[in-house]
């Protein structure tokens, strides 16, 4: 099975060609192809390549499939004995991203 473990917006995810990876909202248009060159771990088989911090010429081909928000996380702000009370909510935006290709050199 091949793999690589990328890195986008802060964040490390788990890539298969073929697969789906969920990141934080990218600026692109549905059906833009995006490509995410920060590869820092490739595996194909028992061959293992680590990054120093990343791969040299590795990417990962990738388009985008949609946007969307997930789901509502509520935040309550509470101080006894004061009449303080926040209710506030937050929903995180997200770009679902179908990987294509992977190459590493």
């Amino acid at each position: 099975m091949k793999y690589v473990i990328v890195e986008a917006g802060g964040k490390q995810y788990k890539a298969v060609e073929g697969g789906v990876i969920t990141v934080d909202l990218l600026p692109k248009e549905v059906g833009d192809a995006v490509t995410l060159e920060d590869v820092l771990l490739a595996v194909d088989g028992k061959k293992v390549v680590v990054g120093t911090p990343t791969i040299k010429g590795a990417k990962v081909q990738t388009k985008v499939l949609e946007h969307y928000k997930g789901r509502k996380i509520l935040v309550f702000k509470y101080k006894a004995r004061q009449n303080y009370r926040i209710k506030t909510g937050h929903r995180q935006r997200y770009t679902r991203l179908q990987v294509e290709t992977i190459s590493v050199e």
